[in-house]
């Protein structure tokens, strides 16, 4: 714990040495017309939230002790890295982004070693077996050799119905895992979702899920979420969070300010939520606060409009969402992504270089661009034209691209190939003997 402690301090400094971030009832829906969602994203009969077990069983998990992720570089080494970076490279390592198909292609070559992308994205579409995938993968990592840093390699890989990964057996739900009242078990799982990124060689998971399951109607957390109050998401998410950590896999707690209380699937439309900045510091953000204290990394952004906070815009191009609140109000020091900048509420809505400016001025540190590649063409060419008119300072893209590299150090990232046939059997009877103990 002091050691995650201790790198949060040196980000701070790191980020003040280059200029210094920029600081800060009733869900009434206004949605535009409907679209069909993609057909990698998660599915949306959801049950009515659970009535949770007392908390009263809080032993800790019997797995060995992992050490710590090591600590970050030094402030001049990433400064100086910076430094000698071009604008393209700067702006690309901003970027994570969607592929296609099951192995790689020539668009995708072009967007790593000649656009400079700085991370991609798995989806269903892109998995076959674990021996494929992890092909997959050592391909695109060899593609990236000519970069200044790492890729990120990044997978939805929650557990239930959001499991990406293929050949290990059913993973429980959050919601099940939050029913037995057990932080144990949470963390089991988390290191599982953990070991097995790591083991086809994905560096990011896109997990857990912070969102308190208090809307009947919500049409796209339900059983993502580990129960309907504070405290229960609480324990069993920083459980989750610190496993995934441990296993060497950055773990992204989502999706702020609280994806929980919609009606409204963010994949089709934009939700609008009505409450006050109050009412969601008392509920919404405590799972986030508490993973803030305990030093979490990454925090994505949800597409959600809360109009007593900003009437304007959602929060995910909010600059009061990000900068005054997440890093202001919550002491966020960390990289903050984007949810996907093509599902509905953000696509229908503004055009990608228009979000894609937008998001960057209020304070995201990486956006994610999950279909078509002409989309990162057009993010990356607004980007730049915004840049070069002095829309965005320069400045203010260093601030981002230092947090990101300062992430990819600490936890070690690699472009050195994966083993190429991941062993899945323990996993999967870990698995197995999880459900059964817990």
């Amino acid at each position: 714990m002091q050691m995650r402690k201790l790198a949060i301090g040196i980000m701070a400094l790191t980020i003040t040495i280059l200029g210094g971030c920029t600081h800060k009832g009733e869900t009434s829906e206004q949605p535009p017309v409907v679209s069909p969602p993609a057909s990698d994203q998660p599915a949306v009969n959801e049950p009515v939230p659970p009535t949770e077990t007392p908390d009263t069983t809080d032993e800790e998990p019997a797995t060995p002790a992992v050490p710590e992720t090591p600590e970050q570089a030094p402030a001049d080494e990433i400064t100086q890295q910076v430094e000698k970076m071009s604008l393209d490279e700067k702006l690309g390592a901003m970027i994570i982004a969607g592929v296609d198909g099951t192995t790689g292609s020539q668009a995708a070559k072009r967007m790593i070693a000649s656009q400079h992308v700085g991370g991609v994205i798995f989806y269903a579409n892109n998995i076959t077996t674990p021996k494929g995938v992890v092909a997959y993968v050592n391909q695109l990592k060899a593609w990236n050799k000519g970069n200044v840093s790492p890729l990120i390699i990044s997978v939805d890989q929650e557990g239930g119905r959001v499991s990406r990964l293929p050949g290990l057996v059913k993973l429980p739900t959050a919601k099940a895992i939050g029913d037995t009242g057990n932080s144990a078990y949470a963390a089991k799982i988390g290191s599982i979702l953990g070991e097995a990124s790591k083991k086809m060689g994905f560096n990011v998971d896109f997990a857990p899920v912070l969102d308190i399951n208090s809307n009947p109607k919500n049409p796209v957390i339900g059983d993502r979420s580990y129960g309907s109050t504070p405290k229960l998401v609480t324990k069993m998410g920083i459980a989750a969070m610190e496993a995934i950590e441990k296993e060497g896999v950055i773990p992204v707690v989502k999706h702020f300010p609280g994806h929980g209380d919609t009606s409204v699937d963010s994949h089709l439309e934009l939700p609008v939520v009505g409450k006050s900045e109050a009412a969601l510091k008392a509920f919404e953000w405590v799972p986030f606060q508490e993973a803030i204290n305990e030093g979490v990394d990454a925090v994505m952004i949800a597409h959600i409009l809360y109009p007593k906070v900003d009437a304007k815009v959602p929060a995910s191009l909010s600059k009061r969402v990000i900068t005054d609140e997440l890093r202001g109000e919550l002491g966020y020091e960390g990289v903050v992504m984007t949810d996907d900048l093509t599902m509905g509420a953000i696509a229908k809505n503004y055009g990608m270089g228009e979000a894609a400016v937008m998001t960057v001025k209020a304070g995201s540190d990486i956006l994610l661009v999950a279909h078509e590649y002409k989309n990162v063409d057009i993010i990356l060419a607004a980007l730049k034209k915004s840049v070069n008119s002095g829309d965005i300072t320069v400045e203010r893209i260093d601030e981002s691209v230092k947090r990101i590299l300062i992430l990819k150090k600490k936890y070690e990232l690699t472009d050195e190939k994966t083993p190429a046939t991941p062993n899945l059997d323990a996993l999967n009877a870990a698995i197995q003997k999880a459900a059964a103990v817990y």
